[in-house]
């Protein structure tokens, strides 16, 4: 459920209340007389109910599924197989609500220049009550970093007398329908960054330029940072669609070392070529394009990502060593088609799929297994960056799983002005599955032939299972929406088997058994 309250109004007190807020949050050195303040807000309110899916919560800590003795001398990765998910009726589900709320303020000192502020606070329900009923004892709410300053920015439009907007500070970025940069995780979390944003709006182009500052090392590194940089390109003009284009860059030049020794076993390192990691560098090339064309609309994108990618392979570390060789190479894309009919309830069908590249190179050969100084090969999937999108509520809860390809079809109607209802059928399978230790079943239990034979191996089933889900939202007034939704997941086997999909292709998926899920 989700409350909007956006109100604007020009108050002397108002004014002079907010002139000291801006300059105090955002250290101006300038003071002008303002012009306008208007002053906005919002309130969202979530519960959430997960059944059979999550074992220890969304962010909870994951569970060893299959122990690291079992799989000697392979390339795992930096979380081994601990998975979030049990896909089991036998553990308990998962219930909570939560809420957010933001206040924001906007001064204008002049028509083309103004500095917005917005605060932010995320909550769950139940854990800032100050009193304990049962002895009477009260204390201070139980609050950890509830407020943040989640936009701090000075804009400035019409640069030069043209259509050139600046914006420094703390600010939002949503990139086209957010499928790789949008400014909200999930429906309460939202995302700023720290740095500048140039924007370019004509009836023509849009173009977005900007740099932020993702982690700052300070002296830990002369150059430990990590930065992303972009570019993103509309072309309007086009009768049927409209065109963008981007290149993303996230630069990680934070250091990666196997093993710090004396001078002489770093010595060895550099002769033979070990431990000699470089600036992680990941690029993505991408593309969409999407319009109308009567009653028919259309929205496909593409994107590569290539570059350098050492902060993943220093996690793939055999008998002490990682991947100094690790790299970026995988495509996604996602493409809806639907058309709408002059029905009752104005019926919108569609067909869509979407594919997440992904590389599994976790399995050894026998050569492989007696070699003590075999070196690992990580395996590195399409990086999903900052996505809005989702593709399962049960399943891909932070919009970052990866090596999967899906198919869906589903139909939008809306039964009134204010009501609109949507139903999904999708299926999912793993691209690249993990090889789990050969095995053979007693019930529910799967026993490993040997232990110590990790070479030995059989293949996870691809098949994730089919998802459909249906949700209502409801738009009460212009400022106010209220959306309910329910989810099932017929598991498959892949679930079940577990392969590496989750964290970017990073993380098992695995559970304890093959139950379907809500």
């Amino acid at each position: 459920m989700v409350g909007c309250l956006k109100r604007g109004w020009e108050d002397k007190d108002m004014r002079k209340a907010t002139t000291v807020l801006v300059l105090m949050l955002l250290c101006g050195t300038v003071y002008a007389e303002m012009q306008k303040v208007t002053v906005g807000g919002q309130i969202r309110i979530r519960g959430r109910v997960w059944s059979d899916t999550l074992s220890n919560g969304a962010g909870g800590p994951a569970t060893e599924r299959i122990p690291m003795f079992l799989l000697p001398e392979r390339p795992i990765g930096p979380f081994g197989t601990f998975s979030r998910y049990d896909w089991d009726d036998r553990n308990h589900d998962l219930k909570y609500y939560e809420e957010k709320t933001r206040l924001n303020v906007r001064a204008f000192f002049t028509d083309d220049v103004s500095a917005f502020i917005e605060l932010d606070s995320f909550d769950q329900w139940g854990t800032d009550f100050r009193s304990n009923y049962v002895t009477g004892a009260d204390a201070p709410a139980n609050s950890i970093n509830d407020i943040e300053i989640l936009h701090s920015y000075i804009e400035m439009n019409k640069i030069y007398d043209l259509p050139l907007r600046l914006r420094v500070g703390r600010y939002d970025l949503k990139l086209g329908k957010g499928w790789l940069v949008n400014d909200l995780i999930t429906a309460c979390l939202s995302m700023s960054h720290d740095g500048m944003r140039l924007t370019y709006d004509t009836d023509a182009w849009t173009i977005d330029a900007w740099t932020s500052k993702i982690n700052e090392a300070f002296a830990v590194e002369e150059d430990g940072d990590t930065d992303f940089y972009g570019v993103y390109a509309t072309y309007k003009p086009l009768e049927l669609l409209d065109i963008s284009a981007y290149w993303l860059w996230m630069r990680d030049a934070r250091s990666q070392n196997d093993t710090n020794g004396t001078w002489l076993p770093e010595a060895i390192e550099d002769v033979i070529g070990w431990d000699d990691y470089d600036t992680s560098s990941l690029h993505t090339l991408g593309m969409r394009a999407f319009g109308k064309s009567g009653k028919l609309d259309y929205d496909l994108e593409l994107a590569y990502q290539f570059g350098e990618a050492d902060v993943v392979g220093s996690g793939f570390r055999v008998n002490g060593y990682g991947d100094d060789g690790a790299e970026y190479d995988a495509w996604a894309g996602d493409l809806e088609v639907g058309y709408s009919f002059d029905a009752p309830w104005s019926p919108r069908v569609f067909a869509g799929a979407a594919y997440f590249g992904g590389e599994d190179n976790r399995d050894i050969s026998f050569a492989e297994w007696l070699n003590p100084f075999d070196r690992p090969e990580a395996s590195v999937s399409f990086n999903r960056l900052f996505s809005g999108i989702g593709y399962a509520w049960t399943w891909d809860i932070f919009q970052n799983s990866s090596n999967f390809y899906q198919v869906r079809a589903g139909v939008t109607t809306k039964p009134t002005d204010k009501l609109s209802v949507t139903g999904q059928v999708a299926y999912q399978q793993v691209l690249e599955p993990f090889d789990i230790p050969r095995s053979f079943h007693v019930g529910d239990w799967r026993i490993p032939v040997w232990s110590g034979l990790s070479f030995w191996t059989e293949e996870a089933s691809k098949d994730m299972g089919w998802f459909t889900y249906i949700w209502g939202q409801y738009n009460y007034s212009e400022d106010l929406f209220l959306r309910a939704g329910w989810e099932h997941l017929f598991t498959g086997e892949g679930m079940d088997d577990g392969s590496f999909t989750s964290g970017h292709g990073l993380e098992f998926s695995g559970g304890t058994d093959g139950d379907d899920a809500d």
